[in-house]
């Protein structure tokens, strides 16, 4: 029978430490400016830590946002023209600026945005309360801390950082490097210490009948499966591969199981884990299939793909079709999910939504 076991840290990617602990973290971090060159990735880890990946400068900042909640958190969110709002706050159009990255923080239910501009280097974080209030996160004397990839992708060095997740005391990042197995995810201990060059990844992809070590993990969650603390990641076109945390060793190649193949032409763009009716599913966003309902029951029984397949095998999923144009997605609280959705005037909202 299947057992999945999801705490506080799988659900939300973060972890409940002990109060010195937290004392610790923040302590560990030092008055700074931190200039953004870009922003591809964010997380969240304790006492409200943002993690933010600039793939541009292959470098992860770790910053004290100070958060605190305002308003109720179960409160139902919706922003419209949000793009314009944030363009505004930075002398822009929406057309000039990018919103390359959301986050909640699961401490307040405060929504984080990273902004990008369209043309040349430079990004902003914007904070949106439970109120609808939209700030800017200032980032000049922040108290932060900063570690740098050593081996991250020259030739593709937007994709060198493309998602992040906290749990314990490890930031887990996947992104692409210059090592053989150019698909790479790192385990890096917080506070920082100098990053490694993590593990290779290959998967086996159904869609094109081979594998692979160079296509980069798209978005990825984190949770335990009988009690072994796992990543799901998801890839373009669209394998769903699980991954064993303790398989993640510095310079170790590591073959991941593929237990779903999602349907090709197709990219991920951010996925979530929820309980509902007592059962456990992943929520996907998409960029051409929608947002997908994915189906975790027997998991851990999946036997892995290892053959070609036509279009879809593995784990069953299904289409959410009330949800439209969501380019991206978090998890709000236990019974919502936030997501970033274009309108019919091409603006962008942010709306939150029932768990399907």
């Amino acid at each position: 029978m299947l057992r999945l076991r999801f705490g506080l840290a799988a659900l939300l990617g973060v972890a409940v430490l002990a109060g010195s602990a937290r004392a610790d973290l923040t302590s560990s971090l030092k008055k700074q400016s931190v200039n953004l060159q870009s922003a591809s990735a964010l997380a969240f880890g304790p006492e409200s830590i943002l993690f933010i990946g600039d793939s541009a400068a292959a470098t992860i900042y770790a910053v004290a946002t100070g958060d605190q909640a305002t308003g109720d958190k179960k409160a139902a969110m919706n922003v419209e023209g949000i793009d314009k709002l944030v363009a505004d706050m930075l002398g822009a159009t929406p057309k000039d600026i990018a919103i390359s990255a959301m986050k909640v923080n699961p401490a307040t239910g405060n929504v984080y945005l990273a902004v990008r501009r369209a043309k040349g280097p430079g990004a902003a974080i914007f904070r949106v309360d439970r109120t609808g209030k939209v700030t800017e996160l200032a980032l000049k004397d922040i108290p932060a801390a900063s570690v740098q990839l050593p081996n991250a992708s020259e030739k593709q060095r937007a994709q060198s950082i493309t998602c992040m997740a906290f749990s314990k005391d490890r930031l887990f990042v996947a992104g692409l490097s210059n090592e053989e197995f150019a698909s790479t995810l790192r385990s890096l201990p917080f506070p920082f210490q100098q990053a490694d060059k993590g593990s290779g990844i290959e998967i086996y992809h159904g869609s094109h009948g081979r594998f692979e070590t160079a296509s980069p993990i798209r978005t990825f969650t984190l949770f335990d499966v009988s009690g072994q603390a796992s990543l799901l990641a998801a890839y373009t076109c669209t394998p769903l591969v699980r991954i064993p945390v303790e398989s993640l060793k510095p310079g170790e190649k590591v073959k991941g199981a593929t237990v779903a193949e999602l349907g090709n032409g197709n990219t991920p763009l951010d996925m979530v884990v929820y309980q509902k009716d007592g059962k456990t599913y992943i929520l996907m966003a998409n960029t051409k299939r929608g947002v997908m309902k994915i189906q975790t029951e027997g998991i851990e029984g999946t036997e892995p793909i290892t053959k070609r397949v036509s279009d879809k095998a593995g784990l069953k999923y299904e289409t959410v079709t009330d949800l439209k144009n969501v380019e991206k997605l978090d998890r709000l609280n236990d019974t919502m999910a936030v997501v970033l959705m274009s309108g019919e005037n091409g603006s962008q909202m942010l709306k939150s939504v029932a768990l399907p």
